[in-house]
């Protein structure tokens, strides 16, 4: 008989706040990554603090924020009304405190239950908060949420407002990187829907004049735009609507408070509701709601007295109701488009017209495709029952919920060997793995049609859970993991323009990646070292010396299983595919993946050129 576990109250223990992120910081800020995704743990920290300075402009105090980013170090300073200097240590370190509590003062805040700073100053290796207001100051210092040093009430010229500075802990988040992009497109939704507020980052200020249509704006290339954004405003709502040309699928952006919900919620699900519903009696048709949404990128910003997030990271609203007496949010958001879209539409016809041809079109398409979408599901389900391209992870195999984990990735492979080893190595509870069979097709200017005839598609399709919308994106991260050589460089353009074909906001959405994997393994009997570039085998030699064992690995087959957890796991590196807003995705495409031209032949000789410049050097 297996001997009893002693359970008294020595094995009861108290965790005191700092304690308890440290040790569940994923309850406090989700995932914790390494950077390389928008959604990482050192961005929510950011946003935590930033979130503050937003609740000060918007109750009126302090119209420019500056954020600085150097290394590792994050500096965020407003010019708001600055922390009571008596609370300064408290509103930091103490749970469950803050301003926020009392509505008379932060009516519709972005955060209410104190907690954000608080993670932050815990997770930091270095936190700092000076707080200035009616000539005099205080700050405190924090190591790892224990304050080391405190100063307070000194006289002071500077102008009031709050100035955060913290070091994100590397021990928690693991060898991490700031990427420029995605604090600019923090800063951005910060922006539009802040009107007359000023974010300087890095020396480059963000100022928006028309809030979510100039959101849309950036989103969509204006040659890719069906018809004008139609912009509606309200008491405590905001929309932006148009139809992509190119695009096949939804796109939307949803905030509430100003905080960006990415995965939804019932604001998001009343609007698509509410478009469809208001479409159908100003046209007087009984249009399929597909029919109506198909190619639609949108925004929707609400206010809400008190909302109820999901989680702490608050990508998802719960809430069902306004606040304050007002209706429910569904009953709010479908009265408000019933009569500003209803009325936009009235006043612009040639909007109306483009509309109505788009669903039309739209219509033709889906009843063309039918037959083959049946077809295609009909295979895709037969083969989901003893499907060798996909192994599941088993959060998908146990979760009847099926909403998308933020841990959960899916890596696409080539070739059984590859996908043997990853299958192998990888995490069975959150990591996937799709296997592809040789080269994809090249699917560059053909229709949505070949999505369900091709297999390969279809099943790679299915597995991601994308034909209606990529609301129900299984996988939070898809990964292309491809041999760093010519053939395994043509699968990934090939994968890549598959997704801005015919899912593009995947994309923009920042859940597609490449694995990065060791080019070189340098050894000798005591350590081993992997290397990812020329650069790094280069040192690894210099630090072992005496002519230690080089292995260049040609494909990611040769990579052992027991090698491989380590490129996986904690230490995994990924490299974000990221689109340049700039760039039409019809051009891009074109450019690339279209019928070979004199530039773009031009272009491939100077590149090549200058990469064997670099190898000679």
């Amino acid at each position: 008989m297996a001997q009893e576990t002693q359970y008294n109250e020595d094995n009861i223990r108290s965790l005191d706040w700092k304690e308890h992120i440290r040790m569940r910081p994923g309850m406090y800020i989700g995932k914790l990554g390494d950077g390389s995704s928008a959604d990482d743990g050192i961005y929510i920290l950011v946003k935590e603090v930033l979130d503050n300075c937003i609740d000060e402009f918007v109750m009126g105090a302090g119209k420019t924020i500056e954020i600085s980013i150097q290394g590792e170090r994050v500096i965020v300073r407003d010019y708001g009304r600055g922390i009571p200097l008596g609370k300064v240590v408290d509103v930091v370190s103490k749970m469950n405190t803050g301003g926020k509590y009392d509505s008379r003062a932060f009516k519709k805040s972005v955060g209410l239950n104190g907690v954000g700073t608080k993670a932050v100053n815990a997770l930091s290796t270095f936190f700092r908060v000076e707080s200035t207001r009616d000539g005099k100051s205080a700050s405190a210092e924090f190591e790892k949420g224990e304050l080391t040093n405190q100063e307070l009430l000194e006289e002071t010229s500077r102008r009031r407002g709050t100035k955060v500075t913290f070091v994100p802990d590397n021990e928690i988040f693991k060898k991490y990187k700031f990427r420029s992009e995605y604090v600019e497109r923090l800063i951005k939704n910060y922006v539009y829907l802040n009107p007359g507020l000023t974010i300087v980052f890095n020396g480059e200020k963000f100022f928006s004049e028309n809030g979510l249509k100039d959101l849309l704006s950036d989103s969509i290339a204006e040659g890719d735009r069906l018809y004008d954004i139609i912009h509606l405003r309200g008491e405590d709502i905001e929309v932006a609507i148009t139809h992509s040309k190119t695009q096949y699928s939804e796109e939307y952006h949803s905030f509430v408070n100003g905080q960006n919900t990415t995965q939804g919620g019932t604001h998001q699900a009343a609007f698509r509701e509410s478009i469809v519903r208001t479409v159908r009696e100003f046209f007087n048709k009984n249009y399929d709601a597909s029919d109506i949404r198909k190619s639609i990128v949108s925004a929707i910003s609400i206010k809400v007295m008190e909302p109820v997030f999901e989680s702490q990271t608050k990508t998802k609203l719960g809430s069902t109701d306004m606040g304050g007496g007002l209706p429910t949010v569904r009953t709010y958001i479908n009265d408000f488009l019933k009569t500003a879209l209803d009325n936009y539409l009235h006043k612009n016809p040639e909007v109306a017209n483009a509309l109505q041809r788009k669903i039309l079109q739209a219509e033709r398409e889906r009843k063309d495709l039918s037959g083959i979408r049946k077809l295609a599901r009909e295979r895709a389900k037969k083969a989901s029952l003893h499907n060798k391209k996909l192994r599941d992870c088993r959060i998908h195999l146990t979760d009847s919920k099926k909403e998308r984990n933020l841990e959960s990735t899916l890596f696409i492979t080539e070739g059984d060997s590859a996908s043997g080893s990853i299958t192998k190595s990888r995490d069975v509870n959150t990591q996937a793995v799709f296997s592809l069979k040789g080269k994809p097709l090249n699917s560059y200017g053909l229709s949505k049609k070949i999505v369900y005839e091709n297999e390969e598609f279809n099943l790679l399709q299915a597995a991601l859970n994308i034909e209606e919308s990529i609301e129900d994106l299984r996988y939070n991260n898809i990964v292309i993991a491809t041999d760093a050589d010519v053939d395994g460089m043509h699968i990934r353009l090939l994968l890549i323009t598959f997704f801005l074909q015919f899912f593009p906001e995947l994309i923009k959405e920042g859940h597609l990646f490449i694995l990065e994997t060791p080019l070189f393994r340098v050894r000798n009997k005591k350590e081993t070292i992997y290397c990812y570039s020329d650069q790094e085998r280069h040192d690894a030699m210099e630090k072992l010396g005496a002519k230690p064992e080089i292995t260049r690995f040609k494909g990611l087959g040769e990579i052992s299983p027991d090698e491989f957890k380590y490129f996986i796991g904690e230490d995994i590196r990924l490299a974000p595919v990221m689109l340049d807003k700039a760039l039409m995705i019809e051009e891009l495409l074109s450019f690339y993946m279209g019928k070979n031209t004199p530039d773009r032949q031009k272009f491939i000789i100077n590149n090549l050129k200058v990469e064997l410049d670099r190898v000679e050097d």
